[in-house]
């Protein structure tokens, strides 16, 4: 065990070789033994020396010395192949992101195309021409993911909506097989312009939304219950009209006269 101390000690730093905690035969005349390694940077990790002594021979010598990881120590997580750590938005101006050959996702553009449609698919669909198209596989996982996303019918914003994308008229249908399930937004007034969105999705800016009436801008009006006067209401007298008499009496007593005058009895 001093040998192997010894090798811990070089290797390590100066007082980083802490107490040996035990030995392990690695086979025939080959021990491991392990140190405590004291480096505050490697919490839990311990060297590990390994010393044999080869057949027939009276010397014991060093084979390595390592530092290993023990059960409570921090270790980085797995390695990650970066094709397996890219994620949605992390290709930039200027970076290739290269397909694998056998991609599950893509097949030969000949065996995409039936015969009964190869005019139609001729003229309408994209394909022909190139390599490789998506194969049926690589539609159901885009169509799984386009339809569980923002612009599937459980985003929040298709909840309030109006009604679905397929009655709007900003709804471009895709082609293929897609179309039956998606389409494009074509409306710059919508979140989802230039966006795959699903038939069943939907937002406020649909085509043929309601258009609701201007609230007024005036406030209701306010009613001062402690700044106004009480006044007592006005007495039956003071509303009555006036009383306008009547002349009748004084034509008649000026007849009178001139009848007398006239000697008319």
């Amino acid at each position: 065990m001093g040998l192997a101390r010894e090798a811990a000690e070089d290797t390590a730093r100066p007082g980083q070789a802490g107490e040996h905690l035990g030995l392990r035969a690695e086979g025939d005349r080959v021990v491991t033994h392990y140190f405590e390694c004291l480096d505050p940077a490697y919490v839990g990790w311990r060297w590990a020396v390994t010393v044999t002594r080869a057949s027939r021979a009276k010397v014991v010598t060093v084979s390595e010395c390592v530092l290993l990881p023990g059960d409570d120590a921090l270790l980085a997580p797995p390695w990650v192949p970066w094709l397996e750590r890219l994620r949605p938005g992390d290709l930039g101006p200027g970076d290739l992101l290269p397909t694998a050959p056998d991609d599950a996702r893509l097949a030969p553009g000949y065996t995409q195309v039936d015969d009964d449609s190869a005019d139609r698919e001729a003229q309408w669909e994209p394909g022909l021409g190139r390599v490789r198209v998506l194969s049926q596989e690589g539609r159901d996982e885009a169509a799984a993911r386009w339809y569980e996303g923002v612009g599937g019918p459980r985003a929040p914003i298709a909840a309030s909506a109006p009604a679905q994308c397929s009655t709007c008229g900003f709804y471009v249908a895709l082609a293929g097989e897609l179309r039956t399930m998606f389409g494009v937004c074509a409306n710059e007034y919508a979140p989802d312009d230039g966006r795959v969105v699903s038939a069943d999705h939907g937002c406020g800016a649909h085509s043929e939304a309601v258009s609701l009436p201007a609230v007024s801008e005036h406030n209701p009006p306010v009613i001062d219950e402690l700044g106004y006067e009480v006044l007592p209401s006005p007495s039956r007298v003071e509303d009555a009209a006036p009383v306008i008499e009547d002349d009748t009496s004084e034509v008649d007593d000026a007849a009178s006269l001139d009848e007398e005058a006239l000697g008319h009895s």
